[in-house]
Parts: C-alpha cells; structure tokens; sequence
C-alpha cells in the first residue's frame, strides 16, 4: 500500500523522528491508533482537566442565548453604567 505525501513535509518529518531516535512508520501508526480511538469512544475523561475546572465557572447562561451575547451585553450594561 502507498500513501502520497508532501515531500516537504516528509522531509521535515524525516528529520524529526532522525533527532529524537524514533521511527518516523512508528510516529504515524501511533498517531492513526490515537486518532481512530479517539473518535470512537469521546468521553469526559478525553477533556483535560483544566478545562473541567472551568465548567459551571461564572452565571448561568439561558438556554437561548446559546453563545452567551446576551448575557455579555448585559454585563457592560451593568458595569458601565
């Protein structure tokens, strides 16, 4: 089987894997093994920690206003008033 890739891109590639002592088939096949699981089971342990932190962080947005706009405007009302 052959796959077409950039050679510039395989070159730089290439020289990666070269400095650090790794095989640049064995970079790729991890990278493909992550990204097939990855997409096959998403759950909450896939987000990072901090980004858990954050949740439920701040007022509570209603369900309408899904990107928060209004809610953001009605804070600078609030403070610059």
């Amino acid at each position: 089987m052959q796959i077409a890739i950039n050679p510039t891109l395989y070159g730089s590639a290439q020289t990666y894997a070269e400095k650090r002592g790794l095989d640049l088939s064995a970079i790729i096949e991890k990278f493909l093994e992550r990204l097939i699981s990855s997409q096959e089971t998403t759950t909450e342990q896939d987000v990072p920690d901090v980004v858990l932190s954050l949740l439920g962080a701040g007022e509570q947005v209603a369900k309408e206003d899904i990107n928060g706009r209004d809610a953001y405007y009605h804070y600078l009302e609030e403070k610059y008033q």
